[in-house]
């Protein structure tokens, strides 16, 4: 996998999905590429192959959205809730926020949408859950460095930290 300093070497790129009331691992993906784009549907697909529940609502980084991510997720009935990347010239683009004169009706609803405080303030719960998951994971769970070689060993691994982090979690929850 290429690194963020230029140089390749092995390497995982390990997702949780999370429901955000619970705060439950619902869904675990573990890919070869350095980046999140086009994992969105995907793990959407799992969660509900795992919960027997469809998503709502989706909350994820920048990293993973496409516009095409976008109008997926509006034609599958999901609100999505990912921050769009700011123009590169906010002088010639104006905002993030602003409608783009070829942007889709999906695309100027989601644009709006993440522009209002409502859309803000729903974005700020993935702080508090997903990255609480993620920090857990790695602080406790020892998710950082794989000790295994290839996708299925560290998808292994990986489904085995978020069933020791909802064990570990409802455990604690239940007993006080």
């Amino acid at each position: 996998m290429k690194m963020p300093d230029g140089g390749f070497r092995p390497a995982v790129n390990v997702q949780f999905a999370v429901d955000t009331g619970s705060r439950a691992v619902v869904g675990v993906e573990v890919v070869g590429e350095g980046v999140d784009t086009g994992q969105l549907a995907p793990m959407r697909r799992q969660v509900r192959e795992r919960t027997g529940r469809a998503v709502k609502e989706h909350l994820a980084d920048g990293g993973f959205l496409t516009l095409h991510d976008v109008e997926k997720a509006s034609e599958e009935g999901v609100t999505l809730y990912v921050p769009p990347k700011p123009p590169r010239n906010a002088d010639l683009r104006g905002s993030e926020f602003e409608p783009r004169a070829d942007d889709s009706g999906a695309v100027r609803a989601w644009r709006a949408r993440m522009g209002s405080e409502e859309g803000k303030a729903v974005y700020q719960e993935r702080a508090s859950t997903v990255e609480t998951v993620n920090a857990e994971a790695k602080n406790k769970g020892g998710l950082v460095q794989l000790t295994v070689r290839g996708l299925k060993k560290a998808r292994c691994v990986a489904l085995w930290c978020a069933l020791a982090y909802d064990v570990t979690h409802f455990a604690g929850a239940l007993l006080g």
